[in-house]
């Protein structure tokens, strides 16, 4: 008798214990919830300054025009039509030893476009100029 009245209370205990702390209001659950939530702010903070930088960028295309002209140039290669383009292998940032010919021959020779393989030696090619865009 007295061992279950010891016993008895002790298992409502255990029950209620295992309860608070594997149940699904439970601590582990709660810790769980948190490190999800602290995971969601940091990935929303993260879409927020991406969407702050692409509203930037929307707002400087639209009123840029040298922005614009930046992005035509490093992205498709567009160029003006009185502008010579020079093309440096790896190798020419390096200086050549005095007296030394330069090696290849060719460079800091003038790049040729697209289609003006079979241009006159001695002139520089003139660059491709894109369909509908004017000099400027």
């Amino acid at each position: 008798m007295q061992k279950r009245f010891f016993l008895v209370p002790a298992a409502v205990v255990i029950f209620i214990l295992g309860f608070t702390v594997f149940g699904d209001r439970g601590l582990l659950r709660i810790n769980h919830l948190h490190r999800d939530l602290d995971e969601t702010q940091k990935r929303l903070n993260e879409l927020k300054e991406e969407n702050d930088k692409l509203k930037r960028e929307i707002a400087a295309l639209q009123s840029d025009r040298r922005y614009l002209e930046s992005i035509a140039r490093r992205d498709f290669g567009l160029v003006r039509s009185n502008e010579v383009i020079y093309q440096f292998s790896p190798g020419a940032a390096k200086p050549a030893a005095a007296g030394a010919p330069p090696q290849g021959g060719a460079q800091g020779a003038p790049a040729t476009a697209p289609g003006t393989q079979g241009a006159a030696a001695g002139k520089p090619a003139q660059p491709a100029q894109p369909a509908g865009r004017s000099g400027r």
